[in-house]
């Protein structure tokens, strides 16, 4: 009998434990094993473990809603590298997660994969320059901010309008008076339904008409009359992480700094560096500094020479004009009398001016702070001003060039050395050391006024030049020419050699201005 009991107990504990087996299987999410494939499956996220479910057909919803989760706490768009996958494998029993826990752990994974999110926003571009900005509000504060520099009472404003020239939704600027744009919506208005009819309408054009005469001083509205930008405004919206955005104050402080721009200036005729210096309104040292073709203020400049200066300038320039009335001393043009028997560089003043005193409305044209134009559209003269006169050549001057092919400088023009007994200590030319017999040429075309012995100079040849200049040629050891012949610039007058006092081989070569020896090097090209 205690047999049969111990029996039917231990009976009732295995049926009660294969009981909560089962149930745990059941309750904990447990897989049975079933001969029918992949019943257990490992779900990867970008290639990390996010859970593991009995079925796959709802892993793509799931992450779906992850996504759909991520973004909705994010302003702009959002880009993430999102790539699900799956692991199966048949299993006898296993533990599987909650879809809940499972899309849980993708969203975890999902946020650190999370590129930085991109929101609206629009670039501004001028020519090379770009800044992103938040909004078209943005855009529209920088821009005006550009405008506000010169407009001091607020009459125009800034407007972005689509781009007509572009087949893209390209935006571009435009400036427009705001004043102006009231008064044309009010005729525009008045046209249409004018008061007291059409009449009244009638009589107020005969009115307008009527006022085309002259006008006079008080009938011109002084003050800024028209304000554009210099260049090209694009504006183009685009979606761009926080970080490629730039604050307004940022934008304006970058496209309203003045830059240090190189540009050319090429020589006109008349120009001298004081005038080039008062036009590009760069000092005359900063001029000379950029230039190594300039030595000093003295230095001589040939049209066509181009000099660089730096020019400073922001990255959105404003072009405008203003209207004002002025009382003004005047200086009449200078009146110029043409001489063709003078050469370029001979002009003399046959009257010396006297300034004049004039009332005048002008309209002056910048282009940021520098005036670039002024047109007068009235005048009142009060005194009368006096033209200079000035005659001046029209002929190109000759020009001179090195007597010898090589040869080397052994002795410049100025102060020296006594080099030898006989010698002066005042070199009146330069030597160019060369061996006797290399052929000497005539430095400018002209006429031979000497030619012959010319004691401690040795054998000389002297040429009178049409500019009144004369140059000398001196220590050669043939000559090729007789006085009264005319000689061509470049033609063979003689031989190089060591005649008179010297200490060897040589060529001494003068240029005299007025009967006097200058420094023949600053004469040749």
């Amino acid at each position: 009998m205690r047999g049969t009991i111990k029996k039917l107990k231990f009976t009732y504990i295995k049926i009660t434990l294969l009981v909560m087996f089962c149930y745990a299987l059941i309750g904990r999410g447990y897989v049975t094993f079933q001969e029918t494939g992949d019943n257990f499956f490992h779900i990867l996220v970008n290639g990390q473990e996010v859970g593991v479910l009995g079925e796959v057909s709802g892993i793509d919803d799931m992450l779906v809603e992850a996504r759909r989760n991520i973004a909705g706490g994010e302003e702009g768009l959002v880009f993430l590298e999102a790539e699900v996958s799956y692991v199966g494998e048949e299993v006898l029993w296993g533990e599987i997660d909650e879809e809940g826990t499972v899309l849980a752990n993708m969203e975890k994974v999902l946020r650190s994969a999370v590129q930085e999110p991109m929101r609206h926003s629009y670039t501004v571009k001028v020519d090379e320059y770009m800044v992103n900005l938040a909004s078209a509000e943005e855009v529209c504060s920088l821009l005006q901010a550009a405008v506000n520099r010169y407009d001091k009472e607020n009459k125009f404003a800034v407007e972005l309008v689509h781009d007509s020239n572009r087949e893209f939704s390209v935006l571009t600027t435009q400036v427009i008076n705001q004043e102006q744009k009231k008064e044309e919506e009010q005729t525009q208005e008045e046209v249409l339904f004018p008061e007291g009819g059409i009449q009244a309408a009638v009589t107020q054009s005969i009115v307008n008409a009527q006022y085309q005469g002259e006008k006079d001083f008080d009938d011109y509205e002084l003050g800024l009359l028209s304000l554009d930008f210099s260049e090209k405004v694009e504006v183009v919206e685009a979606y761009l992480p926080q970080s490629q955005l730039k604050t307004v104050d940022q934008a304006i402080e970058e496209i309203t700094k003045e830059q240090e721009l190189k540009s050319v200036y090429k020589v006109e005729s008349g120009d001298t560096l004081t005038e080039i210096s008062l036009k590009v309104n760069i000092p005359m040292e900063q001029i000379i500094a950029m230039n190594d073709i300039l030595e000093d203020e003295n230095s001589i400049l040939h049209i066509g020479d181009e000099l660089t200066i730096t020019v400073p300038e922001p990255e959105l320039s404003v072009v405008w004009q203003e209207e004002n009335y002025y009382e003004e001393t005047y200086d009449a043009d200078v009146v110029y009398i043409e001489n063709d028997s003078w050469y370029t560089n001979q002009s003399e003043v046959r009257q010396q001016p006297s300034a004049g005193f004039r009332k005048t409305i002008a309209i002056t044209s910048y282009i940021n702070d520098q005036a670039v134009s002024r047109e007068i559209v009235k005048e009142e003269v009060v005194k009368e001003a006096v033209a200079k006169i000035v005659e001046r050549g029209t002929k190109v001057p000759p020009t001179y060039i090195r007597p010898i092919s090589g040869g080397r400088m052994t002795s410049g023009f100025g102060p020296r050395k006594r080099p030898t007994k006989g010698a002066s200590t005042y070199h009146k030319g330069v030597d160019l050391a060369t061996p006797t017999g290399t052929a000497v040429k005539a430095s400018c075309g002209g006429t031979v006024a000497k030619a012959g012995w010319g004691g401690a100079s040795g054998y000389v040849v002297y040429i009178n030049h049409e500019d009144g200049k004369q140059t000398r040629y001196a220590h050669l050891s043939k000559i090729l020419v007789k006085v009264g012949q005319k000689v061509k610039q470049g033609e063979k007058i003689a031989l190089s050699g060591n005649t008179g006092v010297t200490t060897g081989p040589h060529l001494h070569f003068e240029i005299l201005v007025n009967g006097k020896q200058v420094d023949p090097m600053k004469y040749i090209k």
